[in-house]
């Protein structure tokens, strides 16, 4: 006969196994269509199976509490009051401890790798998808020089309640972003008047948009398709309708569709 303690490593056993099958197996994300959008996913798999564990964790013991602990036929009071379990207190003290710093410096870690560490007040060189290096994308502070070397440069204003994109060396304006496949992109990004924020949910990307302080976003798309672009920050009573496009096309296209729009000189 098995005692208590063969049951509850079972137990905990059946839990971790059920939520890493779940965790990797149930996607709950839009497509990704960047190159760092896969980066992410890793930690938003990491942080879904945790949850999965303390969540399915935490019912159980709450329905066996229900039972085990139920008033029983006629018992008269409260019955024995526990005055408190040293062992217990260190366990859900030191485990959530190590699951908080592990997240945390796990978190740094795919940050890292997405390019939000790049020094800031650089000229954004590109850099190349190799195994050694960063993969290539970021969010750092705008300078007055060239933002983007090797890629393709696009500056985008945001207004109450609008997007509104500039591609400044075809010298036309667009209010639809539209960026080549697999090619970098690098845009810089101004409010005219209060905090916006551009994000692309199948990108995995997200960036505050702020009065005076001009920022720059990095990013590779990956997919062809057109995704929307949604400003994530309240900005006022129309905020849920500011919303705009972005067109992932092929290059061929991408560069008629520019020939198509660009101010023909005279």
């Amino acid at each position: 006969m098995l005692n208590k303690s063969y049951y509850l490593i079972l137990i905990i056993s059946a839990v971790i196994a059920l939520s890493f099958y779940v965790g990797l197996n149930v996607n709950l994300l839009p497509v990704d269509a960047s190159l760092n959008a896969p980066i992410y996913d890793e930690l938003f798999t990491i942080l879904f199976i945790i949850g999965l564990i303390l969540f399915i964790g935490m019912t159980l013991i709450v329905l066996y509490s229900l039972f085990k602990f139920r008033k029983k036929e006629g018992q008269i009071g409260d019955g024995v009051a526990i005055e408190g379990n040293l062992t217990l207190e260190i366990i859900w003290t030191i485990i959530p401890s190590l699951i908080v710093l592990f997240v945390g410096i796990y978190s740094y870690k795919i940050y890292d790798r997405m390019g939000g560490m790049n020094e800031l007040n650089s000229s954004h060189e590109m850099m190349n998808h190799s195994a050694s290096e960063k993969v290539w994308a970021g969010i750092s502070q705008a300078t007055n020089k060239e933002y983007g070397k090797g890629s393709t440069n696009i500056e985008v204003s945001a207004m109450q309640f609008a997007f509104l994109f500039n591609y400044p060396s075809d010298n036309f304006i667009s209010g639809e972003l539209h960026v080549p496949v697999d090619q970098k992109v690098s845009i810089k990004m101004e409010s005219k008047d209060v905090i916006h924020a551009f994000w692309i949910p199948e990108f995995r990307i997200k960036q505050d948009i702020i009065p005076g302080q001009p920022t720059v976003l990095n990013f590779t798309p990956t997919k062809v398709g057109k995704y929307p672009i949604i400003c994530a920050e309240l900005c006022g009573p129309y905020h849920g309708g500011m919303r705009a496009s972005i067109i992932v096309e092929e290059s061929s296209e991408f560069e008629k569709w520019i020939n198509q729009n660009k101010k023909t000189e005279v």
